[in-house]
């Protein structure tokens, strides 16, 4: 059986006190909602429905930034979960299998628990996703009989005894598509609230001799992003769960706790990772390189037995290939840097092509903009530069080339060749004790006359 998501995303997120859509705040570099998305990823949806409303514009943007394939509807009034479903519809008019209700602000839901609840579909009409609350608060109570799901009371609808049940309602529905939408038609709004509840299906189910059944999961993936605190919340869960998953594939963290992924972080077998290592969005790190300290990725990739850092910053565009070793305080971007080469030091490497084990000198520059455009420095293989040494682009320097340290390199320098780029040294004999003598001088009247 195929199946659709609904993810819902229309809440304004009064209590994020922000003018951002409150499904576009970041955990792991990557919106709330997107996280969401990438979760029902695993059931490989044949359609995607996005209900926004507040920030309708962006929230779309984001969503299909993540999925071109997406479809986003509008909620332009917000009367409840059943009503925000209910948009969906149009959008699945000609659909026909199941649907999956996610939340665009519940990130930490895991890909197998959204399986176990489509496997429990196939015996039951309606499956809900539940957990049990240390603290059960304003939750919605699952009512239970064994693994029939009797109903859910919302807080303000339940009677004492009703909340005194542990077990909560995430939110998190799947049924037949065609069985939900007729269902929703059924849902009124008459309740402390005046909304239209996804939660009274149920029970309306239930009348209609449809079994439903609960999906049991760690309290901890239904966390919903409502304020700061929580957001906050729902960035350790991530990056405690992203830190795991890295140590159990082969990466070695040697103070795990310091260490920032993205969502989309990749690391190889046997990848060494030193405290204080930040990866922002787009980064792959393959077999056997090592990262050391306080160094900062983005948008690259580091090849096999590389070494990057301490205190490096790769920058989007980034490709480096096997072996190489990128220095102390060295930043790349827009740079392929090939096998065996090395940037060790101080220096700023970008829009540039750097060959095979060339050698790179401390506090180089390949001075890559001239104030409009940006301009490429090509190196072939072999070549060393020495330190201090500016590249300004665009230039190419062929392969076992030199350049002399302290030069300003301007003109493109052929294969074996040596370029100087710098003014001819001329030593003064004894000037600079005069210049000492009189700037001293200089001084003391100053001084004198003050």
């Amino acid at each position: 059986m195929t199946t659709a998501l609904i993810i819902l995303a229309a809440g304004k997120g009064t209590r994020m006190a922000s003018d951002l859509p409150k499904v576009l705040h970041e955990i792991g570099g990557a919106p709330l909602l997107v996280h969401a998305m990438a979760s029902g990823q695993v059931l490989s949806p044949a359609r995607t429905v996005v209900v926004a409303g507040h920030g309708a514009e962006a929230v779309e943007a984001a969503a299909l930034r993540h999925d071109s394939a997406a479809e986003v509807v509008r909620q332009t009034e917000q009367k409840g979960t059943a009503h925000a479903v209910a948009q969906a519809r149009p959008a699945l008019a000609d659909y026909q299998g199941d649907a999956l209700v996610l939340y665009g602000d519940t990130p930490l839901i895991r890909p197998e628990t959204l399986e176990r609840m489509m496997q429990a579909r196939r015996d039951h009409a309606v499956v809900v996703l539940g957990f049990e609350a240390a603290d059960p608060g304003r939750y919605g109570r699952l009512k239970t009989e064994g693994d029939t799901l009797l109903g859910i009371v919302e807080f303000k609808e339940a009677t004492e005894e009703e909340r005194a049940i542990t077990l909560c309602n995430s939110g998190v529905v799947a049924a037949d598509a065609a069985t939900l939408f007729d269902l929703i038609d059924a849902v009124g709004n008459d309740n402390a609230s005046g909304e239209y509840y996804l939660t009274d299906i149920v029970a309306i189910a239930r009348e209609r001799g449809l079994g439903a059944t609960v999906v049991r999961c760690d309290e901890a993936e239904t966390l919903g992003v409502n304020t700061r605190a929580q957001l906050a919340e729902a960035e350790a869960a991530f990056q405690a769960r992203a830190r795991a998953a890295a140590m159990a594939e082969g990466a070695t963290l040697t103070a795990p706790e310091t260490v920032y992924f993205a969502r989309d972080t990749v690391l190889g077998r046997d990848v060494v990772v030193e405290p204080h290592v930040v990866f922002g969005p787009g980064v792959t790190v393959e077999d056997g390189a090592t990262l050391r300290a306080f160094s900062h990725l983005e948008g690259c990739r580091v090849g096999r037995g590389a070494t990057v850092g301490p205190y490096a910053r790769l920058r989007p565009g980034t490709d480096l290939g096997e072996g190489v070793k990128i220095g102390n305080f060295v930043e790349t971007k827009n740079a392929e840097i090939a096998t065996g080469a090395k940037v060790n030091h101080l220096s700023y490497v970008g829009d540039a092509r750097i060959g095979a084990r060339s050698n790179i000198g401390a506090g180089t520059v390949t001075c890559n903009y001239d104030g409009v455009s940006k301009h490429r420095t090509t190196l072939g293989e072999d070549v060393f530069v020495g330190s201090g040494t500016m590249l300004v682009a665009p230039v190419t320097l062929g392969d076992g080339a030199m350049a002399a340290a302290g030069s300003a390199i301007t003109k493109d320098v052929a294969a074996g060749d040596l370029a100087f780029g710098r003014a001819r040294q001329d030593n003064k004999p004894g000037l600079a004790a005069r210049l000492f003598q009189r700037l001293r001088e200089a001084k003391a009247g100053r001084e004198k006359e003050s």
